[in-house]
């Protein structure tokens, strides 16, 4: 046997309109569980069950609904934490490539410079042995000039044949050590 809306609202202790409310909420409720007897609408009892425990449901069914979005908030949140993980660590070998690029930049400054310096005591020390070579070789011509064209021409060649040999020698020297430092 059924219950009326007024029934059910004292027995819920709800309003009418607030039974009316939860009856047209519930799908296809109307047509399955209510009757019309004369002019009251009546709701039978498992209707009557389902109303009562309407909070109950709505009340599952929201936390169900919480439960799920709390799901995937955690799921997204994971999801974000290892992307942010694997950016910090990408970050981190970067920053490691950056310094050592840093380390070899100031490495390859100083022995550049240090090879300038180098190239720069052996220009220097060509420089004073090629004229003390000049006025050697002045030397020499005020000597022979004084001697024979014969013997000043062999002396010439000798000279030049000398010159020669030191220039190489020193070439030979100074693209040793030029090359050594790499």
């Amino acid at each position: 046997m059924g219950k009326t809306i007024r029934q059910l609202s004292e027995e819920l202790k709800l309003s009418k309109q607030a039974i009316n409310q939860r009856i047209n909420s519930l799908n296809g409720f109307r047509s399955k569980h209510t009757y019309k007897v004369k002019n009251h609408l009546e709701v039978d009892d498992q209707g009557v069950k389902m109303l009562a425990n309407f909070d109950k449901q709505k009340r599952q069914e929201r936390q169900q609904n919480q439960q799920d979005k709390n799901d995937k908030d955690e799921n997204i949140d994971r999801i974000l934490l290892k992307q942010l993980d694997v950016k910090d660590q990408q970050i981190a070998n970067l920053q490691q490539a950056l310094d050592q690029q840093q380390k070899l930049q100031i490495a390859t400054v100083a022995e550049n410079h240090q090879l300038k310096e180098h190239v720069r005591k052996l220009s220097g020390l060509l420089e004073s042995s090629s004229s003390t070579q000049q006025q050697q070789s002045n030397d020499k011509d005020d000597t022979l000039s004084n001697s024979d064209n014969a013997s000043q021409s062999k002396g010439k060649e000798n000279i030049v044949d000398t010159d020669k040999k030191q220039k190489k020698t020193r070439k030979n020297k100074a693209q040793l050590n030029w090359w050594h430092f790499w």
